[in-house]
């Protein structure tokens, strides 16, 4: 640790949990056409098939990359980190 103590101070932070979720896309209903859904209803994304997806944590963008399967189980392979520029800009 050094005088100002930083290694200590980031040492608390090491624990706290993050919600982390990936976006294949978004879509807008009414309460109507919610409703409407039933099992087998398909619903129209933003995105088109082989666009990258979004990793967010704590509803925050912070990469993208594509969706794998890895002994049966859905994970995410990162291509790409979102630069500290970008996530700025989409707080705004």
């Amino acid at each position: 640790m050094d005088s100002s103590g930083s290694p200590r101070r980031l040492e608390l932070l090491l624990d706290v949990p993050l919600g982390i979720s990936v976006e294949l896309g978004r879509t807008q209903l009414t309460v109507q056409q919610l409703l409407g859904l039933s099992p087998g209803s398909v619903l129209e994304l933003d995105k088109h098939g082989g666009e990258p997806l979004d990793i967010l944590v704590n509803d925050r963008l912070i990469a993208r990359g594509e969706a794998v399967v890895v002994n049966d189980k859905f994970g995410f392979r990162i291509a790409d980190i979102v630069s500290r520029s970008e996530r700025i800009a989409r707080i705004r």
